[in-house]
Parts: structure tokens; sequence; C-alpha cells
């Protein structure tokens, strides 16, 4: 049959015909065009049983994990990989012990399948790993919507039904999935939209699916090399994750002045600046801004002088020389809110039984302060949200008003999508059926649960109207880049200033107006991915929609467990000290709903407040963008000009805290030594190892990450010695104002 033809000579033959395929344009971005295969075989089963097994298997197995990890103290997010490499030999253990059967559904009524329609292809490989994927976007990273029903719950105290937190979780993202449908003809069909990320992924597809073209070729094949570099990265990985946790952050200048706070403050990896720290755990290299071996040499550049520019001048200013917004009253870095008198902030006494600001204690209990790492942290989001949207309109917005006028038919394409021709496309209204139907469920919570939700129908409105805004011109930035530009800020921002004293809305019109958004990127990606490797559309919008309403299930099942059911989670002051369910990401979350929702932007930014200058970045981050475009429409020849990305500048202090400076500068070195040195003069290597060895390392780790938690830690088997105790910096997070008392800190 033909099912069981071999794909790589199919491939070859859709190489050679078709509708004058050699006369197809390559992909103009050149790391696409040296990674991914330009032939087709649209005989190959997509679908199949194997498919759907294994796909749904996936995504259920990850989105445990990765909910479960998520509330660590050191969260471990698992990523597609690890399926992507597990369901290699399940997949063709099916098609070696399956009968060649056909299997009616219903008597027939609902059409057949086949059991074993052959060899275990590479394109059912891909629509598994799209389920799977599913399960990361939703549990892994910062897990976003279920933070939300975390820090209800867990924080907040608030009695919440089951049936509420589902349609949270499942709304934000069909609403995410629906914004996806309606930017494909910009983010996805577009050569030059190109989605760094999936690389390493369509190169890891061909480790595990063809044989490398020159069998005399100098090194081993990729498949080879994967395999050492994956269980060498599973063996080291015990050594920062368990038996040598020192690796993750080394703070040399701690060992050296061990009663200096301010060589602590500057050396720390954990609560300093962390100069001359380093980390030697891939764990910590990828944790906030992904692999840094897939992201574009351009994109490190940018995010590198962002980096050097807030920590290394930016910071140490403002603190040390200037005391700007009182900074020397508090720890140089840290997520923690404070009082005037450098004590952390307790929100319980100013917070009423129905969960709004209770002025009246407020006033009396004393203002809210941060850290100066992030007060400044906090104003790069303001300029980050003005310059994503002015640096799209000026360099891209030509493009994007061109493609608007007319279909994508009318734009020149590359070879993928002459391909991706050959396959019925998904009208349209699928997507916005979608779409319409979570807005109207949206709204209809705004009304049966007004008390709980505390965001009215309108505040739900501008929420999606934000998201429709925003979603195009990041997306823009995040398929070029590999850097996605943030604006969690801004839509808290908006939301305090128009509903002020709540913090649950707050919350809400963050999960739908910005983190709609994250889904829909995450959905846009994918997207890609089956663009790359030749998959039929509408088996990408079944696979995906399945897989996200499964996800979600699972997602919440899982969360709502562990919060009912480990006593104390998240409550630091109440667990015990080795307690790992600390939940730091969902700290951060917490301490935003308290910015911004509770004590609300007017008290904080807003005329007489203290951090009311920071503002002004909205419009600095306006204004940058202009002259670099000038500059490279004057110097068109000057290619480096137009790489300058202000918004990519300003992610270089994003995300911090809970990131750490010393992840960033390692992810910095890392991506520098193997996106451009070994790019230039190894292009060779790189194009044939490089995505395969980030491959590698993600799921060496995540295997071992996995491993020693539920044989060792998960059974209490916790390791006390010098090499255990990962800070040594116990002055690091001491202030440094006159009289200002802190346990375990000097007085001045």
């Amino acid at each position: 049959m033909a099912s069981r033809k071999s794909p790589v000579a199919a491939e070859e033959r859709a190489g050679k015909e078709g509708d004058g395929e050699g006369e197809w344009e390559r992909c103009p971005v050149e790391e696409v065009a040296l990674v991914v295969p330009e032939t087709d075989d649209p005989t190959l089963p997509v679908m199949t049983f194997r498919a759907w097994t294994l796909g749904l298997g996936s995504c259920v197995v990850l989105i445990f994990l990765n909910t479960f990890f998520t509330y660590r103290t050191q969260p471990l997010t698992i990523s597609g990989i690890l399926a992507q490499i597990l369901v290699l030999p399940a997949g063709r253990f099916m098609a070696a012990v399956l009968p060649d059967r056909e299997v009616s559904i219903l008597g027939g009524r609902l059409g057949s399948f086949n059991l074993n329609p052959g060899p275990f292809n590479v394109k059912e490989h891909v629509i598994i790993t799209i389920f799977a994927n599913c399960g990361v976007s939703y549990g892994g990273g910062d897990a976003y919507s279920i933070g939300a029903i975390t820090v209800m719950k867990a924080y907040y105290k608030q009695t919440l039904s089951f049936v509420l937190a589902l349609l949270i979780v499942l709304t934000t993202q069909i609403l995410g999935y629906g914004w996806a449908g309606m930017l494909r003809r910009y983010l996805v069909d577009p050569a030059e939209m190109w989605w760094p990320s999936n690389l390493a992924q369509v190169s890891l597809f061909r480790a595990l699916h063809e044989k490398d073209e020159d069998e005399k070729s100098r090194g081993p094949s990729r498949m080879r090399f994967f395999l050492i570099v994956f269980f060498a990265s599973f063996a080291y990985y015990a050594l920062p994750g368990y038996l040598l946790p020192i690796l993750t952050f080394f703070s040399w200048a701690c060992w050296v002045w061990p009663h200096s706070i301010t060589a602590q403050q500057v050396g720390s990896g954990y609560h300093g600046l962390g100069v001359g720290a380093f980390t030697l755990d891939w764990a910590g290299i990828s944790a906030y801004h992904g692999s840094p071996l897939v992201a574009p040499w351009a994109s490190i550049a940018n995010t590198a002088v962002g980096f050097v520019m807030f920590i290394y001048v930016i910071v140490p200013l403002c603190y040390w020389q200037f005391n700007t917004f009182d900074a020397r009253r508090f720890p140089i870095f840290s997520n923690q809110l404070f009082t005037a008198a450098g004590q952390k902030y307790d929100t319980t006494k100013v917070l009423t039984k129905d969960f709004d600001l209770n002025v009246a204690a407020y006033n009396s209990y004393g203002k809210l302060y941060l850290s100066p790492l992030f007060a400044i942290s906090i104003g790069s989001g303001f300029l980050r949200f003005t310059a994503t949207i002015v640096h799209v309109l000026l360099f891209h917005g030509s493009d994007m008003w061109k493609q608007s006028r007319s279909a994508m038919n009318a734009v020149k394409m590359d070879v993928h999508a002459k391909l991706m021709q050959r396959y019925k496309q998904v009208p349209q209204w699928w997507f916005l059926v979608l779409l319409l139907g979570s807005v109207v469920v949206s709204l209809l919570m705004a009304f049966v649960w007004k008390e709980e939700v505390q965001l009215p129908w309108w505040g739900m409105l501008f929420a999606f109207a934000l998201a429709f805004v925003v979603t195009l011109p990041i997306g823009v930035i995040q398929a070029t880049t590999n850097q996605q530009p943030g604006y969690d800020i801004i839509a808290q921002f908006m939301i305090g200033y128009a509903l002020p004293g709540k913090p649950i809305a707050n919350l809400l019109f963050k999960i739908y107006g910005r983190i709609s958004t994250v889904h829909a990127l995450s959905f846009l990606a994918d997207l890609k991915l089956g663009h790359y490797m030749k998959i039929p559309p509408r088996c990408m919008y079944t696979a995906q929609l399945v897989g996200t309403v499964v996800a979600g299930v699972v997602n919440l099942a899982v969360a709502w467990w562990m919060l009912d059911n480990i006593e104390n989670i998240c409550d630091v002051e109440a667990l015990h000290p080795d307690s790992p369910w600390t939940c730091p990401k969902y700290r951060v979350t917490f301490d935003a709903s308290v910015i911004w929702g509770l004590i609300g932007p007017g008290r904080l930014f807003g005329h007489g407040g203290l951090y009311r200058n920071l503002v002004w970045l909205f419009v600095v981050g306006a204004v940058l963008p202009v002259p670099v475009w000038l500059l490279s429409r004057a110097f068109p020849e000057k290619k480096w000009i137009a790489l300058i990305n202000v918004p990519v500048i300003s992610y270089g202090f994003a995300g911090m805290p809970p990131a750490t400076p010393t992840n960033i500068a390692t992810w910095l070195v890392t991506g520098t030594i193997f996106n451009y040195f070994v790019f230039r003069y190894r292009k060779g290597w790189w194009q044939k190892y490089n995505y395969v060895l980030s491959a590698a390392l993600d799921a060496g780790t995540a295997f071992m990450g996995v491993l020693i938690f539920f044989a060792l830690q998960n059974a209490h088997h916790e390791l006390k010695w010098w090499g255990t105790a990962v800070d040594h910096c116990p002055l690091a997070s001491c202030p440094t104002a006159p009289g200002i008392v802190v346990k375990g800190c000097p007085v001045f």
C-alpha cells in the first residue's frame, strides 16, 4: 500500500515532481534553508490510531508533570522534546505488533480507520508532538491561567468553584487559539516569519527519521550525536540537580569578601547582580529565555546590549549613586514587597473580606515599596510596550498592510508555502467560531460569577480589544527573533487605573488581555512547525483543539488536587524549611496583583506616587525605534542597522525577578559561542549538530530531573554538605540605608 513506501524515497520523488517545483524559491532565511527539508510526501498517513493514542497520552503525561513541577522552589519545565523522543520507539513498536486491519466506528456510520497503516512515519511523529506541546503550553513555563487560580486559592484564600476555574482555563486557551487562526496569514505563511525555536524540533525529527546523506561525512551521524549528548547530559545533571547544587550558581565574590554587603550584592547569583557568578546547569541557562542555541545571533546581541546597560550601569547608579526610590532601604534584588522600614509588606492588613482594598487600613499601615531592580524592571515594561508597537509599524507595517489588502496568493511564496498548497486549508470561520464562543462564555462568567471574578463585562471586552491590538506586533518580534516582549505590566496598569483596589479583577484581566496572546503565539509556533514538516492544516487544527481541551481539564485537576492536599502550599512562612512547595513563580503573580490591583497604579505611579517618573518610559519607548528606522532607510547598504531591535534590547532585562542576572548572562555567553562563532567559522558543524545538541541537552536534563525528584527528593533523601549550599551570600539580601533593622543584617 502507498503508505508503506519509504518516506525518504517518497520525499526525494516529491522534490522532482509537481507543478514546477524546481522553480520555487528557497526560504530567504539562511538558518531555515540549512535545516528544514524542502520536500514532501503527501501519501504519508497523519491522524492514525497510533498518532491519537500516543498523542493524547503524551499530552496528559506532560501536563501532569509540568503542573506538578511548576509549584517547586526550583521549577522544572519539561518540553515537548521529551515526548518527541519517547514516542518514537513506542510508535515503531505499535507498527510492528498491531494488525493491518480496518476498524469501523459505530458500524461504519462514522467511518473507519486502519489500526496499522504502515511504518511509523515522521508526520505521525510530528502530530504527536503537536498534541504533546499542548501539555507544555498549559503546564510549562509560567502556567499563566493556573497561576491565576493558584493566587486566588492559595494566596487570597478565595472560595472558588471548580466549574468557574475550568471555564477560566479553557476560555483563555481557546481565545488564544482563535487569535492564532485569525493571524495565520501574517505570522505563519510568510517565509520571513521563521519562528527560530522550531528549528531544534525540525532538526531532531530529521535526526530520528533520516539517514545522513553522506555516509562518509566526518563526525557521527545526527542520531548518534544526539544519543551521546543525551546520555552525557542525563548523567551530568545528577551534579547540579542533586549531588552538587552549588553548580547552579557559583558566586566566588562571596567567598572572597564574606563580610561585605556590597561585594555580596554585586556578586551573588541568587540575590544580587551576579557579577562574576556563573552557572554550569543547563536548566538554569535555559530556564527563562529558552535554549540559547536556537536564538538568532542578532537577537542575542540586542538582548546583551539591554542586559549590560541595565545590570551593570542603570541599577548600580540608581542604588549606590543616586539612591533612587529610597533604594538603599531594601535589598538590591528581590521580588518581595516592602514597608518603608524595610520589612516585608503584609497584605492581609489592608485586605477586606471581599478581596478589596481597605483604604483606611492602607493609610494607617503605610505605603508599599519595591526593590530597586524590581521597580526599574517594571519601568522597562512600559518602554517595551510602546517600543514594540512602534518598531513593528515602522519596520513591518507596509508588508502587513499589503497582506491585508491582498490574499496570500499574491505574495511571493517559498518552497514550503508552495508545498503546503496541496492540502485543504482550514476555513477562517472555524477559528472565528472558537473565538466568538470563548468571548461569549467569558462575558457570561462576568455576570454569573460577578462577585468571584470582580471583572465586569466591559473589562472583559477591554481585555479582548487589547489582545487584538498587540498580538500581531508581538508575534512579529517572536517569529523573527525568538524573543517575546511581554505586556503583562501594561495590561495590569490599565485595568488597575480603571478598577483600583480589586486584585482578582486585575488577575483575570491579565490572563484574558495578555495571556491569551501568549497562548496564541504558542499555537502559531506549532502551526509553523506543521508548515515546515508539511502537516495538512486540518490535521493541525484537530490536534491542537483536542489537545487544548484535554490539557486544560488535566491541568486544572492536578493543580486543584495539589492546592487542596499539600498543606500550606505556597505559604513560605508556614512551610517546613526543606519543603519544595514554595511557588516562586506564583509569588511574582501574587505580588503583581497586589501592586496593580490591590494598591493600584494611581497610588504608586500617579501624581505624588514614589514611582511616577517611570511612566515617562512610555514616551521613551515610542521614540527610540524612530531614529533606528530612519538610519536604516538612509543607509540601506548597512544591514546591521536594521537589526537593531529596541523591544528586544529592552527584553535584556525582562523577567527579573524571578530570573536572575546569572541566568541571563550565561544564556548570552552560550548563545554567542554557538550562534556567532560556531555558526560563522564552523557552519557545516552548526548545520548538522547545533539544534540536535539543543534538543539532547533539554531531553537529558528533563529525564534526570524527573528521576531525581521521584526517586530521591520526593522520598526526602536530601543531601546536606558544602556542595548543597547553593548560595553562600547571606548578606546580599541586606539593605544598606542607615537605621534599617532587618534580621541577620548589620545596622548602619
